[in-house]
């Protein structure tokens, strides 16, 4: 491990560079479409591995975009990565896609940034800070996979639900207060919400599972079904009535 950047500096930086390639790639509007999506994620990801085999050789590594090397299983320090969460909405020319970026010990995050580069942005564990005040009365969901789960929780709580692409779009806007929760059901993997986790916990959210089951890193199965990131005043409403959801229907 090098001594010249600390784990807390490398990954602000790290979400802050891989954001700054993508919207490069992007604004030559040389690419487009499928194209432009799979230069994204490939253009990043070889960036953020050659980063992380210069300054951190020795931690453990695992990204949507590379193989999978178990060696991560024996680690005590993971970098859980996602160099552009959100590639149809990147390739599509809309604003919410991310850049996941953490550092996890010993299954949890201990540095975390997510970047939204179209909004010049990267949250960063260190300093984020949820914002509190009168409810928005919404909870933001996957437009590419809605659950009903979601929907029966809005209409008891008398929320609307509102899509958006990335998780760490969806996470950092519940930061921000413009929703109140971010419920994910149907499936995701580590790399996922393991930033966006990392960001929201330290901002002072809750984060879960749908069952209120603490989230753990750096499994040997990195499947993740389901997701909660909310504001800790209604946590304990959505998970209540997730439960009835699950009894009422057997699943979310």
């Amino acid at each position: 491990m090098t001594a010249q950047i600390d784990d807390a500096r490398l990954t602000s930086l790290l979400a802050q560079g891989t954001g700054d390639i993508l919207k490069g790639v992007r604004t030559v509007g040389l690419l487009r479409g499928r194209n432009l999506g799979d230069a994204g994620d490939d253009l990043a990801q070889n960036w953020i591995a050659r980063v992380l085999e210069q300054h951190r050789p020795e931690d453990g590594f695992l990204s949507e975009e590379a193989a999978d090397n178990p060696k991560r299983l024996s680690k005590d320090r993971v970098w859980i990565i996602d160099p552009l969460d959100g590639t149809k909405e990147f390739a599509t020319g809309r604003q919410d896609w991310a850049v996941h970026i953490a550092l996890v010990e010993d299954g949890q995050p201990t540095h975390a940034a997510v970047a939204l580069p179209d909004l010049g942005v990267v949250f960063h564990s260190d300093e984020a800070r949820a914002v509190s005040g009168p409810f928005a009365r919404k909870i933001t969901i996957s437009h590419n996979r809605p659950p009903q789960v979601a929907d029966h929780i809005a209409g008891k709580l008398g929320f609307e639900t509102v899509p958006l692409g990335s998780a760490g779009a969806k996470a950092m806007h519940v930061l921000l207060g413009d929703y109140d929760a971010y419920v994910h059901a149907g499936g995701q993997y580590e790399w996922d919400s393991a930033a966006p986790v990392g960001v929201a916990r330290a901002a002072g959210l809750h984060c879960s599972r749908l069952d209120g089951t603490e989230l753990s890193y750096n499994n040997r199965d990195t499947y993740l079904p389901d997701l909660l990131i909310c504001r800790p005043e209604v946590a304990d409403d959505i998970l209540a009535l997730a439960a009835g959801y699950l009894e009422a229907h057997g699943r979310y």
